[in-house]
């Protein structure tokens, strides 16, 4: 599933959720019309975040969804995961590239011009670019901003998402700087009605 849609990205975080299960609210936003998922789970043990995983991966190709896995090649390959996001003290993007094979996707993080072009350069096929705003889970982060999120969108011809902070209020000018897309945590599995949220944010993209 080399193909991707990066218009509204979920990232998935246990410690958002109201009173829900995992999978009840992934399948609530992918039901409501997101369509990429990432699992990130930052200090899960193996074993459970490869139980985690599998399950993951055919909730999501249930509804034509590709699966990422945040940092953990290892993971993302042994679940039949569609690609891996990697942060900067991740594996290198080219080593992942020569495991995994052309057909797996590879995003990466990017805080800024220099890292994108790297990222790009190593075979990554997107970036997750932020922090665009500030956010409650990125507190010792310097927020990137909109015109960083413009300077990385001219740099690279890579497909692009802005992270961090984004609600479907300032959604459209995250997508005014040239971004595909939006990935969010919070905004949608910390929301009351995860359906709601995930319709308003679509809404928001199409002004």
């Amino acid at each position: 599933m080399k193909s991707f849609d990066l218009q509204l990205y979920l990232v998935t975080d246990e410690a958002c959720l109201q009173h829900k299960k995992l999978f009840g609210a992934v399948e609530e936003a992918l039901k409501a019309g997101v369509t990429l998922v990432q699992y990130r789970e930052k200090n899960g043990l193996g074993k459970e975040m490869l139980r985690k995983a599998s399950a993951l991966k055919k909730l999501c190709h249930r509804y034509h969804v590709p699966l990422l896995v945040n940092d953990r090649l290892d993971i993302a390959l042994l679940s039949g995961a569609d690609g891996v996001h990697l942060g900067q003290d991740d594996i290198p993007v080219a080593e992942a590239r020569r495991l995994a094979g052309p057909d797996f996707i590879i995003g990466a993080t990017a805080h800024s011009v220099e890292e994108a072009l790297k990222a790009e350069a190593d075979g990554a096929d997107y970036l997750g670019c932020g922090a665009v705003f500030y956010t409650n889970t990125k507190k010792d982060t310097v927020p990137l901003g909109l015109e960083g999120l413009t300077a990385i969108r001219r740099a690279v011809t890579i497909p692009i998402v802005g992270i961090a902070g984004v609600t479907p209020e300032n959604y459209p000018e995250v997508l005014a700087t040239g971004a595909d897309g939006a990935a969010v945590v919070s905004g949608i599995l910390g929301a009351e009605d995860i359906t709601a949220a995930v319709k308003s944010f679509l809404r928001s993209g199409q002004q």
